[in-house]
């Protein structure tokens, strides 16, 4: 019996292998897209740690400060503290250096006490150059460099490095062994000369003598406010929390076409198992029980699912090493900047995502295996098919997943991750698929009245309603893979019309111009207050807005927070608010926080915000902070906060800006105001290309075509969805019109022409995907409201306003109807001929 069920299976496998290579096709893209996805943030993220290891070194614990800076009196206060081995004051600079093209390249320089970097930070060592004075790590101006900078700078022995607008040269003395990014490191006093921070650090790594806990000691250390305590890998763990939502909700997208495989594998074995009833049903007859019956299409679900499967994983490794090339390890979202990782094989990532992808074919096989249980023997054997009856208990289990799928999406997220969320798209597209037989039925008890006196229609109509639950397994693949697709479309239609608006209101100006690309280089890239007024009483220039951008630390495991401070007259214009503003006390500087810092920091609309009190300066009386309101950002997802520039310099007396905002005079050239910026910052001995322009128009255009690019993978999956739904159609029309022949003889017996049989197939494919199409809409509405409103601000700390695009998701829907409508005809086709006519002979 054994070797027959071998042989049985293998003939089915091996006489139908477009059915069959269509199905493992469906699982190893879905295998290959999530493993890919793994593979690439394993490899970016463990690359990033491995560089901040070797350029953090092993001390106990890092001092930082929380305004990014720290002052160096508490270095001495740390150093001559007992329970200290060893301590060693850091400054952290991030600047452009300028390579033999002419080029700006972005490149970190570390300076350091480099007598005690040896048992603090070893990779840091500077390694002087054959033939350099031993003297040199000591030396003014000379950098030493890691291999990643010395490939970017290859052949230069100086370097010239930006410091405002200026080039400051330096002498390239040796190298050091830091992993990581372009990396240059220098003596502590010698960059505090070079960049004019004399005084300032930006952490001191400390080492504890043996036995000493820190807690303990932090708490004798008695750290002034604004200075925070983390263990060195707290900067990775900034860099992954940042990076986490993103990561995540990439794998979930990659895991919709293992859902849509799932589909696909059951469209495949429903037609088979229909196809080879009889031969189940004589299987039956001769001793094979129930339970073999269905262990037997379960096996062949596993057997497609292997084959995808380790198809899958050898694609997604090949996908992984692709997309590390061309991301170069950002994973298209910009968290990793400066990490070209290499792949990293993970072999307990394939064997996980191996056994996803055969669970996925087993759930396809799942209905297909109870047919096949459920076959009345001699029912099937006389050929007569059978369809099986819904279920009111399996109808009330739907429903209460819809409910069920509708309250866990209230919940909050899991550590940051929507999990509730996640389980309540999935409990809303099982559970509304399920309830399909009683919509369907519900629907033609409708209809057969209307269409009483049309003799095709009724056909159509009355045998859809005695065969619902049929129909419905018939269009669950197009319900499914539609609802995904209108949910996709309704997320990205939503979010780009948020971003367009906001869009409309953070460019309010003429004309653009900055010197740093991030925050992180705004302590290096600034304009000169004499610059900026320069520019204002330049030709053509009707009015200049400033902007000051500064980066916080106020966890050091969260991410830092970005600080603008801004010239802005009226915020509610300046800024795209969300909700009501409040009112500060007398005496209370107002702040405008984005959405991430009331989710992160708690900073809700009336409350005070009193992180920021260390803000102000030695000196300087410090004012209680407001949050006067909330406004939306779409691009700093851990974070900012936003106040006036006038509160700014009073509090810190730093007169810098990072940004210009022109508005031009009318009838002004742009093209002219550009360059006598140029000729200003020029004169002021400013690098040739420290500055960069844009319009209002330009950045718009940048910006919605970076958010076209970001998002093209989910069109893709919207196709590869749409597609399998209309191959499971098309494979359970097949299945039913085949297991229908001698329904259609018989009616060819009564007279109706084969065209007449044709066209009750194709009304009956009209009827059932028209049905699964406004399902689908129905559905997929549902989980599209869950994404916008509950996914993407628990995810990424942002709302976004809910945008339909009805003409889209309608014309979407007809496309289906026609297509199915045009399958089942096409499937009809094959059982509706002269074999039908003589399959009638097989009952007499």
């Amino acid at each position: 019996m054994l070797t027959l069920l071998r042989t049985f299976s293998w003939q089915e496998l091996r006489h139908h292998p477009w059915r069959n290579a269509t199905a493992v096709l469906a699982v190893m893209l879905g295998v290959a897209l999530a493993f890919s996805v793994h593979l690439i943030n394993q490899s970016a993220l463990s690359e990033f740690e491995s560089a901040v290891r070797s350029a953090g070194g092993q001390p106990d614990l890092e001092l930082r400060g929380a305004q990014g800076r720290l002052d160096e009196d508490l270095y001495a206060r740390v150093a001559a503290h007992p329970q200290v081995a060893l301590a060693n004051p850091v400054l952290e600079i991030s600047t452009f250096a300028i390579d033999a093209q002419g080029r700006r390249r972005p490149l970190r320089v570390v300076g350091l006490d480099v007598l005690v970097a040896a048992a603090l930070t070893p990779q840091l060592v500077p390694v002087a150059a054959a033939g350099a004075d031993r003297f040199a790590p000591l030396a003014p101006a000379t950098v030493f460099l890691n291999p990643s900078a010395r490939q970017a700078f290859a052949g230069q022995d100086e370097l010239r490095l930006q410091e405002g607008l200026r080039a400051v040269p330096v002498r390239v003395a040796g190298t050091v062994g830091a992993g990581g990014g372009p990396l240059a490191v220098m003596d502590i006093g010698a960059a505090q000369a070079l960049f004019g921070r004399q005084g300032d650090l930006t952490r001191l790594d400390v080492r504890l003598r043996p036995g000493i806990a820190r807690a303990g000691f932090l708490k004798s250390l008695q750290l002034p406010d604004g200075v925070v305590a983390g263990a060195p890998e707290d900067a990775a763990q900034r860099v992954g929390n940042l990076s986490r939502a993103y990561r995540v909700n990439l794998t979930v997208l990659a895991l919709v076409a293992l859902f849509t495989g799932a589909f696909l594998v059951y469209s495949v074995l429903a037609l088979s198992v229909a196809r080879r009833a009889q031969q189940f049903a004589l299987l039956g007859v001769l001793g094979l029980t129930a339970g073999q019956r269905r262990a037997l299409v379960l096996a062949e679900s596993l057997a497609l699912g292997a084959v995808g499967s380790l198809l899958g994983i050898a694609l997604g490794a090949a996908l992984a090493d692709a997309g590390l090339r061309w991301l170069g390890g950002d994973l298209g979202g910009g968290y990793f900047p400066g990490v070209a990782p290499r792949l990293q094989w993970s072999t307990p990532a394939a064997w996980m995502y191996g056994a996803l992808g055969c669970a996925a074919a087993a759930a396809g096989g799942w209905l297909p295996s109870r047919a096949a249980q459920q076959l009345p023997l001699a029912q099937t054997l006389k050929g007569l098919g059978w369809t099986g009856a819904a279920s009111p208990r399996r109808q009330l289990l739907s429903l209460s997943l819809v409910a069920l799928g509708a309250l866990l999406a209230l919940l909050p997220p899991v550590r940051g991750i929507p999990l509730g969320a996640y389980l309540s798209v999935g409990l809303l597209l099982v559970g509304g698929i399920g309830a399909l037989p009683g919509a369907v039925a519900l629907l033609y008890d409708r209809l057969v009245p209307l269409a009483g006196a049309h003799l095709l229609p009724l056909l159509a109509i009355e045998r859809a309603r005695r065969v619902r639950e049929s129909a419905a397994i018939a269009v669950s693949g197009v319900v499914a893979s539609l609802a995904l697709a209108v949910a996709l479309t309704v997320m990205v239609a939503s979010f780009r019309d948020s971003v367009s608006r906001w869009l409309d209101v953070v460019l309010p100006a003429d004309l653009y111009v900055r010197t740093a690309v991030s925050a992180a280089m705004a302590e290096t890239a600034w304009f000169s207050p004499e610059l900026v007024a320069a520019v204002a009483q330049s030709p053509g220039v009707r009015r200049v807005a400033v902007q000051r951008t500064r980066t916080l630390l106020f966890d050091p495991a969260l991410p830092g927070v970005s600080l603008l401070a801004r010239d802005m007259d009226d915020p509610a214009r300046a800024l795209p608010m969300v909700g009501a503003q409040a009112v500060p006390p007398p005496g209370a500087v107002p702040v405008y926080v984005s959405e991430a810092m009331v989710d992160l920091y708690g900073a809700r609309v009336g409350s005070e915000f009193p992180l920021l009190e260390p803000l102000a300066t030695a000196g300087r009386a410090a004012p209680s902070f407001f949050v006067a309101g909330v406004w939306r950002d779409y691009v700093r997802q851990s974070g900012a906060i936003a106040m006036k520039r006038d509160d700014y310099q009073r509090l810190t007396g730093d007169r810098r800006a990072n940004d210009l905002q022109l508005w031009l005079a009318d009838g002004a050239d742009p093209a002219q105001a550009r360059q006598a910026i140029l000729a200003l910052a020029q004169r002021e001995g400013g690098l040739a290309g420290a500055l960069e322009f844009a319009s209002a128009q330009e950045l718009r255009q940048a910006s919605l075509r970076i958010f076209d690019r970001s998002f093209a993978v989910t069109y893709w999956l919207q196709a590869v969805a749409i597609g399998i739904g209309l191959f499971g159609v098309a494979a359970s029309f097949s299945a039913q019109v085949l297991a229908r022949r001698k329904e259609f003889g018989l009616l060819a017996h009564l007279g109706l022409t084969r065209a007449q049989v044709l066209g009750v197939v194709a009304g009956e494919g009209a009827t059932w995907t028209a049905i699964g199409s406004a399902a689908g809409l129905a559905l997929g509405l549902a989980v599209a409201v869950v994404l916008v409103h509950v996914v993407n601000p628990q995810s990424f700390h942002w709302t976004m306003d809910l945008l339909v695009p009805w003409g889209r998701l309608l014309a979407l829907c007809a496309a289906v109807i026609a297509a199915g409508t045009l399958t089942a005809r096409l499937a009809g086709g094959a059982a509706a001929g002269r074999d039908a006519v003589l399959a009638v002979k097989e009952d007499w």
